[in-house]
């Protein structure tokens, strides 16, 4: 049985604990969607109207959670997805979730933008961090960064595909934390009334894009640093400009933010060894369809082609149990390990993975399912 903390039994405590230790702006940068929040919503709601059938009567023996993905095994089916500047939402969380995530065995995605770089990264888990590269416009910026991670032994490239242009996110504008962001006297207040956070962020400094230091001008200030990060980062991609990393990047290559049959088909033709389908957690397209939605129909018909991975709308055990029998051959989860930093700090993150394992581990128990493997077979029709 996994130790957690039995104060916080699900995300949503957590969560409840983060808000109530987290700035406002940090708080709602982290948990609002875009527009009028409704893929946000679509993606949790969708995921939770999957039923799974248990066999009771069955010659069950004991169930285990460890899985397979891109020739590597964790001890769970979930990772902790990708998330932008981390530190700003609770300081020094990127390197909690590494190390955690290190202890677990379970995969853990650094973002281009978040506030950790490659190298810490992979020291924290032993050579076992993935990397999102967001691409760069600039090719030499990006050749840069695909050397680094090779040269930190980082396993898994993972390309952010899912970002053409920023969500429009009505909190962040009201806030202050859109490109180009600024402090406001509202968020100065908020920070003067949640001490702890104010002060590991005197303890662990202000939080910046460590990944980036290399290729940023000194002495920046936030509208600087603003317009610079619109002019290198463009967000797009095609087959042309894929062709490269793949040509360059040697170890396994994944697309994340495939939300259409037709990506799918262009992935599986570009040589990508998996694709993690998401829709950014509903911060970017607010008429997106919902990503289980998305998974029903392409795991059926691509998923003995190219490895199907998923984030987006998952908070809990049963989720992940719902979208691996969905036809997910793993998940990720992004929100709900910034609600555990957020709520319990540098215990956030070995809480939120212990408790996630007991939960998926219970499922699997009442369905008498042995392997993660198996979970689709207990697919209601």
């Amino acid at each position: 049985m996994q130790q957690f903390n039995t104060n916080y039994p699900s995300v949503e405590d957590l969560r409840k604990k983060a808000k109530s230790r987290m700035p406002r702006f940090a708080f709602e940068y982290l948990d609002g969607g875009c527009n009028e929040d409704v893929s946000l919503t679509r993606n949790t709601e969708d995921i939770r109207k999957v039923q799974l059938e248990p066999r009771y009567l069955q010659n069950y023996g004991t169930s285990t959670t460890k899985t397979k993905i891109l020739g590597m095994e964790f001890d769970a089916p979930f990772g902790i997805a990708p998330v932008g500047l981390q530190g700003l939402m609770w300081p020094n969380s990127p390197a909690i979730l590494a190390k955690a995530s290190h202890k677990h065995n379970i995969p853990f995605i650094l973002s281009t933008v978040t506030t950790m770089n490659i190298e810490k990264a992979c020291e924290l888990t032993k050579g076992n961090a993935w990397f999102q590269l967001y691409n760069p416009a600039d090719d030499s910026i990006r050749d840069n960064i695909i050397e680094r991670a090779d040269a930190a032994e980082c396993p898994v490239l993972v390309l952010l595909c899912d970002v053409p242009t920023f969500g429009f996110r009505p909190r962040d504008f009201k806030n202050g934390l859109a490109l180009p962001p600024k402090m406001t006297m509202s968020n100065i207040l908020q920070i003067l009334g949640k001490p702890t956070w104010a002060y590991n962020t005197l303890k662990y400094g202000q939080p910046t894009f460590e990944n980036l230091k290399p290729y940023t001008p000194e002495g920046l200030n936030l509208k600087q640093l603003g317009a610079f990060m619109d002019r290198t980062f463009s967000g797009r991609l095609n087959e042309e400009k894929i062709k490269p990393i793949r040509d360059k990047w040697k170890g396994k290559l994944v697309l994340k933010g495939v939300a259409s049959e037709k990506d799918t088909q262009d992935a599986i033709k570009m040589g990508f060894d998996g694709i993690i389908l998401s829709n950014h957690g509903g911060r970017q397209l607010d008429a997106a369809q919902s990503t289980i939605a998305t998974l029903q129909n392409i795991a059926q018909k691509y998923g003995d082609q190219i490895e199907i991975m998923i984030d987006s709308g998952l908070r809990s055990g049963p989720d992940i149990a719902r979208t691996m029998a969905s036809g997910a051959k793993f998940t990720f989860m992004g929100r709900s390990f910034m609600y555990g930093v957020g709520a319990l700090g540098n215990k956030g993150g070995d809480h939120t993975i212990s408790m996630l394992k007991t939960q998926f581990k219970q499922v699997m128990d009442q369905l008498c399912c042995e392997r993660v493997e198996d979970l689709p077979k207990h697919l209601t029709q």
